[in-house]
């Protein structure tokens, strides 16, 4: 993975493996400042020894992408300096390292985006996403995806199957999200849940949880035609937050994907004893909790910082079609057209853009 600040080291400690057709230069959309993105030429990313170069063929677009480009910071992680953004990624191996076998060039492959250090005490413990020295693409300093080729560790881009898309790969990072927060509720064969917000996020949730077994799946939001798609790739149940309760549903477990405090509130209303609340949606920092009412029930409340080991099955699931994530794709932008595609999702019907970085 590169940064766009830290120099390069020195001699002999990178080393690249190329093809003879392998370009000099590549495009990348980069954000210069807030609000303001411009197409670049840059140098294709060197490769150290574990990893491979992608050649990127479709990029999904985050909320926390609009986020940076909106306002130019998420929290402490601050765009001082220009940066690509995108992280939910596919593409092709064009090149790899010296220590990685060259059978692997030419493989389509889904990126899971990060890079923990794989030392320290989270790593071994197999909670990785909790590294304290993780690098993520798109996040401060770390470039994105949003480029014609990124580099990630051989064991971090994982061969896909003819039958799934390029799109579908790429969204195999959100519905890793999805997949966790699942994996964290506890979702078992006949669980009912509840999931507030009906965005990209809030389907693959309902999608994963139906994979998991979920027997009713209710899910809330105040936009009709949301509901109505939600109903149509997962939910069981739609209630609209402006006119409908959920609390007193006593659902096994409550996923949050809005990050509306008060759909925090209700939604935790909702579930049952011993039941589970998970935070996925990004809203405000302090949020007003119904303390008595989650220690009278002993509800277990956990938020999600992305996940860990979800690609292998992610893949299983959508080669199987118990998940379909190129539904969601609504809109697909050339890299040239990063900025639109940033600003599509405030787009009435809009659910998921996809930027194509080899247009």
């Amino acid at each position: 993975m590169t940064t766009s600040t830290a120099p390069s080291p020195a001699s002999g400690q990178r080393e690249q493996q190329t093809q003879p057709d392998l370009p000099a230069t590549m495009r990348a959309a980069v954000l210069k400042s807030q609000g303001d993105m411009a197409l670049k030429t840059l140098p294709v990313p060197d490769l150290e020894p574990d990893q491979v170069l992608v050649q990127v063929a479709a990029v999904g677009v985050c909320g926390s992408d609009v986020h940076y480009f909106e306002h130019g910071r998420i929290g402490d992680y601050v765009v001082d300096h220009p940066l690509i953004l995108g992280h939910e990624l596919s593409g092709r191996i064009a090149a790899v390292g010296s220590a990685v076998d060259p059978a692997r060039l030419g493989q389509r492959v889904a990126v899971e985006p990060q890079r923990p250090c794989r030392k320290c005490k989270q790593c071994k413990a197999g909670r990785y996403n909790l590294c304290p020295d993780i690098e993520f693409y798109a996040t401060p300093p770390i470039d994105g995806a949003f480029a014609e080729y990124v580099t990630i560790q051989s064991d971090f881009a994982y061969d896909i199957p003819d039958s799934v898309s390029d799109e579908a790969a790429a969204l195999i990072e959100p519905l890793s999200v999805g997949l966790w927060a699942c994996e964290r509720a506890g979702i078992r064969p006949g669980s009912r849940v509840l999931i507030a917000g009906a965005g990209p996020i809030g389907i693959i949730a309902a999608q994963a949880a139906r994979a998991f077994g979920a027997t009713e799946i209710y899910i809330s939001d105040i936009a009709e035609d949301r509901l109505a798609f939600a109903l149509e790739h997962g939910a069981t149940h739609a209630t609209n937050a402006n006119t409908d309760s959920v609390e007193g549903l006593d659902v096994d477990a409550f996923i949050d994907a809005s990050g509306a405090p008060q759909a925090v509130r209700s939604g935790i209303r909702a579930v049952g004893p011993a039941g589970r609340v998970i935070l996925v949606g990004l809203g405000a920092d302090d949020v007003e909790l119904p303390v008595s009412f989650i220690q009278n029930r002993e509800i277990w409340l956990s938020g999600v910082f992305r996940y860990t080991n979800t690609w292998p099955l992610a893949i299983q699931l959508i080669a199987d079609g118990k998940v379909d994530l190129d539904i969601l794709v609504t809109g697909r932008f050339a890299l040239a057209e990063s900025e639109e595609a940033l600003k599509a999702g405030k787009q009435p019907g809009q659910l998921k853009a996809v930027v194509y970085p080899g247009r």
